[in-house]
């Protein structure tokens, strides 16, 4: 398994006119963990997209538990918990400043030829990184 915690603050344009962040918000802060997730991991997005490799979600599920707002700062937790082949899977929590649980989810994301938009595995230099800190479990 690997774990990655991030942090970020709401932004007054992440809310709506109730005051809560935005339902929609959510799932740019999973992006965002995944993001930093795979630049911890050393393969950056940037990265894969230089190499020809883009990684289009394929399905994705979230379930909202309480609400944030305006200033609140979230930490976000991911884990991959499965090595992954044709397909990566991140699951997600996101935590308010007291630790509450404020949504879950899970992200599955795919691996395409840029040039071609056919599916392909995983990334050899991404596998073998997740491969090295599986073994350290």
């Amino acid at each position: 398994m690997y774990k990655h915690t991030c942090k970020v603050r709401v932004r007054y344009c992440e809310t709506d006119q109730m005051g809560f962040t935005h339902h929609s918000t959510y799932i740019i802060y999973f992006e965002h963990a995944r993001s930093e997730l795979l630049r911890d991991l050393g393969h950056p997005y940037a990265e894969m997209e230089k190499n020809g490799i883009i990684s289009p979600i394929m399905s994705l599920q979230i379930r909202y538990v309480r609400p944030t707002q305006y200033d609140d700062e979230i930490t976000l937790h991911t884990e991959i918990r499965e090595l992954p082949e044709n397909y990566a899977v991140f699951h997600h929590e996101l935590r308010n400043a007291q630790g509450k649980l404020v949504c879950g989810g899970m992200v599955k994301l795919g691996f395409l030829e840029a040039a071609t938009k056919k599916r392909r595995p995983v990334p050899g230099e991404l596998l073998a990184s997740l491969r090295k800190e599986f073994e350290v479990d």
